[in-house]
Parts: C-alpha cells; sequence; structure tokens
C-alpha cells in the first residue's frame, strides 16, 4: 500500500493547531504569565504585569505567537 506523504504532513499540521499552551512569555516586558486555562488558537489574553493585550495565533508547526490588540 503506497503512503501519502502530503497526508501525513496535513495531519501534523492539524494537530500543531490543536495545541494549547499553559504560559507565555510577554512579547512587549518579556515577563512569564502562567495560565489557568490553557490558551488555544483564537482566545484573546493580557499580561499580568503590563496589562497588554494580545489575541492568541497557534502556527501549523504548533508555535505560539501573540498579537497586540
Amino acid at each position: 500500500m503506497p503512503i501519502d506523504k502530503n497526508a501525513e504532513e496535513e495531519d501534523l499540521r492539524e494537530e500543531g493547531r490543536r495545541r494549547a499552551y499553559t504560559d507565555y512569555d510577554c512579547p512587549s516586558c518579556n515577563a512569564n504569565n502562567p495560565t489557568e486555562m490553557a490558551l488555544r488558537d483564537g482566545d484573546e489574553t493580557r499580561c499580568n504585569y503590563c496589562g497588554t493585550e494580545y489575541k492568541v495565533r497557534i502556527t501549523d508547526e504548533g508555535r505560539l505567537r501573540l498579537k497586540e490588540l
């Protein structure tokens, strides 16, 4: 049975987007922010130290990106 390499890559991308984070480092003040609820793609969060608000983006590779609101 032939192996579909594209299917594996798509599965990995989907798995990366579903990843959740329980802490993050604020891009503005570099403070570590633990969270009670896991952050997922599309969530919004606020830094506990400087108060800057961010929209959470999880890349296809599963990396956390924060965009300032």
